[in-house]
């Protein structure tokens, strides 16, 4: 990780104050002698300066403190994120290291004050997740390292884990092409901002980069697409209603993620057509409902726990570099079978055959 040049002299002369004044505030032993605005003096100096503490200097006064941040946006509050904390609280404990965990939920000053507070506890490092997959603004205090991007990268380079969101295009994709399905192929979730912006989504460009790079390898028509305002069901459900009233309905949809593919399920069953009998159905990140869903979804799951405990590992090796690459795996349930004969042209249109 990068060295930095601001010595303890500097911030404390930038400040205003003794060294040792300004060690303590840094180290949070400093009593009630100083102000706030002193404190705030320090802490903006260390900030302005790119200081962090030399953890190798500190390591001959005391031992690592056996403690990570993982400072997130809104992870702890959604399931998947409950996958990454797992994953991370695993590896953390197999290494005797203690997790602190804080969620920001996007606020920038509760953020600031946590990354604050954890810096101070001088951890061995940082772990900065986000939930959904895209590209974040790393706080100027964590960028001098070590730190670790879990399911985000950042304009800096800083190391990285994330999933492989192309491969699980081409997965997916692979999946129907290798069951005869091949021009009748159509995708729902397309969604501009979700693509262009990857501040907004790092997945939504990659999954389709894969689907397709399956579909030209083989030669394969070009899917019929539907924009999506979201990713929620009931944008599934009108998309799969609007595929439906074209003259050649298809054999087989890729969801863009699985509540897309819950209300595909839910107009297909309206229509009076079977899954996968009419028309096979894949998604993606293995959500809950996708196992509970009749026949059972096949998807290509985010690899939340493997990402969590790679984080971790890399952090606490000194190993992180660039960007680390975790696949995502199918899981096969009953959604996905040879095309039907499509019969007479008049049989395409929604109803039941």
């Amino acid at each position: 990780m990068g060295h930095n040049r601001a010595t303890l002299a500097d911030v404390a002369r930038r400040a205003g104050l003794s060294k040792t004044a300004a060690s303590m505030v840094l180290n949070g032993r400093e009593g009630t002698r100083l102000s706030a605005e002193a404190h705030q003096r320090v802490f903006a100096a260390a900030e302005e300066l790119g200081y962090r503490p030399n953890v190798a200097a500190r390591s001959l006064r005391t031992r690592k403190t056996a403690t990570i941040a993982f400072v997130s946006d809104i992870v702890a509050t959604t399931r998947f994120a409950g996958d990454l904390i797992r994953g991370a609280l695993d590896a953390a404990r197999e290494r005797d290291h203690v997790l602190l965990i804080a969620e920001t939920q996007g606020d920038p000053a509760f953020e600031r004050h946590a990354i604050d507070a954890m810096l101070d506890r001088q951890v061995d490092g940082v772990i900065y997740a986000a939930m959904a997959t895209r590209r974040l603004t790393v706080p100027q205090a964590l960028r001098a390292g070590p730190v670790v991007l879990l399911n985000a990268t950042s304009p800096d380079d800083l190391p990285c884990v994330l999933p492989d969101d192309e491969g699980a295009g081409r997965t997916a994709t692979t999946t129907l092409l290798d069951r005869g399905h091949r021009d009748r192929i159509a995708v729902i979730g397309r969604n501009r901002l979700k693509e262009t912006d990857p501040e907004v989504s790092l997945a939504a460009a990659a999954r389709l980069r894969g689907i397709r790079a399956a579909l030209a390898d083989v030669g394969a028509g070009v899917p019929r697409e539907v924009f999506c305002q979201d990713w929620l069901p009931e944008h599934g459900y009108a998309a799969m209603r609007t595929l439906l009233r074209r003259p050649d309905r298809p054999t087989a949809v890729v969801c863009m993620n699985d509540r897309l593919a819950f209300g595909a399920y839910q107009a297909l069953a309206e229509a009076g057509l079977e899954v996968p009998r009419d028309v096979s159905v894949v998604s993606f990140d293995d959500d809950p409902i996708a196992a509970w869903l009749r026949p059972g979804l096949s998807t290509v799951a985010l690899p939340h726990e493997t990402m969590g405990r790679r984080a971790v590992e890399l952090l606490l090796d000194d190993r992180a570099i660039g960007s680390t690459v975790v696949p995502m795996s199918l899981r096969r349930r009953g959604s996905v079978a040879p095309p039907a004969d499509p019969g007479p042209p008049d049989a395409a249109g929604p109803g039941p055959r």
